[in-house]
């Protein structure tokens, strides 16, 4: 018996490779750089994205070659979303294999890809690519919001799964 749920509600392991790839809400967070604090061991998010970033539309400008460019990029895959707590809050990796639906504004479920920016989880006009910024201390580009969900997007959810709202 076939499982007739849309792919997106079905467990990470069972989606094919192209299911795997539009789970993706194209937010653009992942690609941001962030480093470890020596002293603390903990994660700081900046607002530089990979020069492959389109920071207009907060989408890879070369997807399919990115990793010729930048042998670095990490391909996520199963294994790695279990390894990385680094991914925002608002993944749509995180949130299923957290066994988490997806949030309203994906795109998935509004049909438009614009819903990101819209629910202000996009880094659409948010970020400068490293080649782009201007030569300052890493400190110094150190931000916040990548690792949280933006209020326009807890606004967006059902009561009952908003994050952080009330039981």
């Amino acid at each position: 018996m076939s499982d007739e749920r849309p792919f997106y509600q079905r467990p990470l392991e069972e989606l094919d490779a192209a299911e795997w790839e539009a789970l993706c809400d194209g937010c653009g967070r992942c690609c941001l750089h962030k480093f470890e604090d020596e002293d603390t061991g903990e994660l700081a998010h900046t607002w530089l994205a990979c020069d492959l970033l389109d920071c207009e539309t907060g989408h890879c400008s070369d997807y399919a070659r990115r990793r010729e460019s930048v042998p670095d990029c990490l391909q996520l895959t199963l294994e790695k979303v279990a390894q990385y707590d680094w991914l925002p809050p608002t993944c749509a990796y995180r949130l299923r294999f957290a066994g988490q639906p997806l949030p309203s504004w994906h795109p998935l479920l509004t049909g438009d890809p614009d819903s990101v920016r819209r629910a202000g989880v996009s880094v659409a006009g948010r970020v400068l690519r490293e080649c782009d910024a201007p030569d300052l201390p890493i400190i110094d580009y150190v931000v916040d919001w990548p690792g949280e969900v933006p209020l326009a997007a807890r606004l967006l959810q059902p009561a009952s799964d908003a994050t952080g709202g009330c039981e």
